[in-house]
């Protein structure tokens, strides 16, 4: 009895040893799989190898990522003017003739619109008329030539480029072209239209203000009947619609944001546009043109803005002025006496290149001319201003009805277009 107790003692005693070494055994394996991350419990798919399993184990994604954000535009702004035709008729000269320094003295002609050229960055005339020296002998129409302190004058008042195109340009022959550059050289004013050699007329003109580059080209109908000397066609540039084109895409091609192109063209004292005015002139806007700067009628006619699109698809304005009128002249009576200064805003997104005409101004102007002794005396006087003040000793009521008559006239005529 006792010793079957004892037999079953022992066998309880082995079955407790044998379930102890087993926890002993299988402990470690349970921690390890209780301790492993969620994805080692997945079991592998069926009949693929670790490398496949691998392959087919989907990455993270990628962390969203924002657009780039497009800098902001930083912008440039310059200011264009110009006015027409600068002459000088025989009139003009024995008043501005100083004997005490025996020479002549051109400022007070533009003393009165001096502070308004003062906030052009490119300003430009059209001199009509050539400055070829004393020893050409002095004189108005039809063959004029003009003192050299002419030029000095206009660069005094503020002019930076001078228009040498037009039907006046061969007034004193050929020598008369080269001396005219010659003295404008010397006062350092860049010119565009008239030339004393090809590679010269071939010279392309630009002119950079506050990082905008403008290029200036300008042409002329004719020389008043005047033939250029043969084997020279470069001393005047003629209108030539496929040349101004091409001349046009030249100076895209040398880096001009912007371009004018001063036209010598139209009829003679009419106060509007012909047909083929309009038709070049759009033409060349279309072209690539962004200024048409026009003269040679003598009155002012109206102005227009047209739509156009550059080469990068950007779509701008177009100006076309078709006649900027008598900036200094004796011309008299019926708006000859009257001119306009054109003053325009020119804009470059300096971050895409882009360029834009965003303001456009008109300053129309009187020649105001009186005779305080034997000799006539000239001011440019801006109408709009004169009539604001009235307080100019040198004008008479009826000068005042006359300007506001003018004023009426010339605004109603500029804005005809538009």
């Amino acid at each position: 009895m006792r010793r079957k107790r004892h037999l079953k003692f022992q066998a309880v005693l082995l079955v407790l040893c044998f379930f102890g070494l087993l926890f002993i055994f299988l402990m470690p394996s349970i921690f390890d799989r209780a301790s492993a991350p969620p994805d080692s419990y997945l079991p592998e798919t069926a009949g693929t190898t670790p490398d496949e399993q691998a392959a087919i184990t989907p990455s993270p994604s990628p962390a969203a990522t924002k657009p780039p954000v497009p800098p902001k535009p930083v912008f440039a702004d310059a200011v264009w003017m110009a006015v027409g035709d600068v002459m000088m008729h025989t009139p003009q000269l024995p008043g501005a003739f100083d004997k005490r320094t025996n020479r002549y003295n051109f400022n007070p002609f533009f003393a009165e619109v001096k502070p308004i050229l003062a906030q052009g960055d490119w300003v430009i005339a059209n001199l009509e008329t050539p400055i070829a020296g004393a020893e050409y002998g002095f004189d108005g129409y039809p063959r004029f030539n003009a003192p050299i302190e002419l030029g000095e004058a206009l660069k005094k008042a503020g002019f930076n480029l001078i228009t040498t195109a037009n039907n006046h340009s061969l007034d004193q022959g050929e020598t008369g072209v080269l001396r005219t550059l010659k003295n404008l050289r010397a006062l350092n004013i860049p010119t565009k239209g008239t030339a004393a050699s090809q590679e010269e007329a071939e010279h392309i003109v630009l002119s950079e203000k506050a990082g905008i580059v403008m290029g200036l080209l300008a042409y002329t109908y004719g020389t008043n009947g005047i033939p250029i000397p043969e084997g020279k066609p470069y001393l005047v540039s003629l209108i030539d619609e496929q040349k101004i084109k091409a001349d046009i895409s030249k100076l895209r091609k040398a880096g001009a944001d912007f371009i004018t192109v001063s036209l010598h063209f139209g009829t003679e004292y009419q106060i509007t546009p012909n047909d083929e005015q309009k038709r070049l002139a759009r033409a060349l806007i279309a072209a690539g043109a962004d200024i048409i700067a026009g003269s040679h009628p003598h009155v002012v006619q109206p102005y227009e803005v047209v739509e156009t699109t550059d080469e990068n698809g950007h779509v701008k304005k177009g100006l076309i002025i078709y006649s900027m009128g008598n900036f200094i002249s004796n011309q008299r009576g019926d708006t000859k006496d009257c001119g306009v200064i054109f003053k325009v805003n020119v804009r470059k997104n300096m971050t895409d290149g882009t360029v834009d005409l965003t303001e456009i101004e008109t300053i129309p102007t009187w020649v105001h001319r009186y005779k305080p002794d034997r000799s006539y005396r000239y001011r440019i006087l801006p109408i709009e201003d004169t009539i604001t003040a009235s307080n100019d000793s040198l004008l008479k009521k009826a000068d005042y009805d006359l300007l506001q008559k003018n004023y009426d006239l010339l605004r109603n005529r500029l804005d005809s277009m538009n």
